[in-house]
């Protein structure tokens, strides 16, 4: 019966390991080799409980950002600090990992269905369909709300409260929503150098030698009795550094800075 355990979604788990295993195994050069990820707040990851965790993170590919938290996120919790070195940590991955995945980009081919079975909760976009803004935006599909309900309750589950890879869009108040009903602990994640080092979809390797940098912030402080959800909204556009003031007319003396340390991001082999 242990190899036919179950997780609330019906899958096995013994198959979940084997994928976590296998694509792990599969990718980890992507982010230690081909390219370098600097990480900063493995011991936040450490400290936190099994359950009720939602990572929030800008977003920059579909499904290179996932894979390197499934890698942070099981290194960290192995004791290692700020690194993903010797991929043995996977042997025994964290099993209750979700992430919040949009439908028709996890139905869309035989790799995206495979990859959902690790941890995809799907859920349809209720403000775009197949690359095009709807007529009715909602703030929250109540179809989709239980399934991420269930998966705070069995463990950690991970979105991008942005919902598209460009940045600097609106934070969707579905997230807010969530974070106001369900009151979990709310980790902040900001993410650098995967839209240089991938293609959009995060599979295809578009440039070596990119330095991949990965942030792992402090929980939020969060009122959820008096919070409104604009101001949570607010918060996490602050957290992932995504709200509209980070959009500002840079100098030219902080550009040449900026591409200087753009330069020396960029490591040597």
């Amino acid at each position: 019966m242990g190899l036919l355990k179950r997780n609330p979604f019906g899958h096995i788990l013994f198959i979940k390991k084997w994928l976590i295993r296998i694509f792990g195994a599969m990718t980890h050069r992507r982010y230690r080799g081909f390219n370098e990820l600097q990480i900063e707040g493995s011991e936040i990851i450490r400290n936190l409980p099994d359950n009720n965790v939602l990572f929030i993170s800008n977003h920059q590919t579909y499904f290179a950002d996932v894979v390197a938290m499934f890698h942070v996120f099981n290194a960290s919790l192995s004791g290692r600090d700020d690194t993903i070195k010797n991929v043995c940590y996977l042997w025994q991955p964290k099993m209750n990992i979700y992430y919040v995945a949009a439908k028709e980009t996890m139905q869309a081919g035989l790799l995206p269905r495979i990859m959902a079975y690790a941890g995809a909760i799907s859920v349809e976009r209720t403000w775009r369909a197949k690359g095009v803004d709807v007529q009715e935006k909602k703030d929250i599909n109540p179809n989709d709300t239980e399934n991420i309900k269930i998966a705070l309750a069995d463990g950690w589950v991970i979105t991008f409260p942005q919902g598209t890879t460009k940045s600097f869009k609106p934070v969707r108040k579905g997230t807010a929503h969530i974070i106001k009903q369900h009151r979990p602990i709310v980790v902040p994640i900001v993410i650098d150098g995967f839209r240089r080092s991938f293609d959009k979809k995060g599979i295809r390797m578009k440039k070596k030698g990119i330095l991949q940098s990965f942030i792992i912030k402090e929980p939020l402080d969060i009122d959820y009795d008096n919070d409104t959800i604009e101001e949570i909204v607010e918060k996490v556009e602050y957290a992932i550094e995504q709200h509209p003031s980070f959009l500002k007319v840079i100098p030219a003396e902080e550009i040449k800075e900026q591409e200087e340390l753009n330069r020396l991001r960029k490591w040597e082999y």
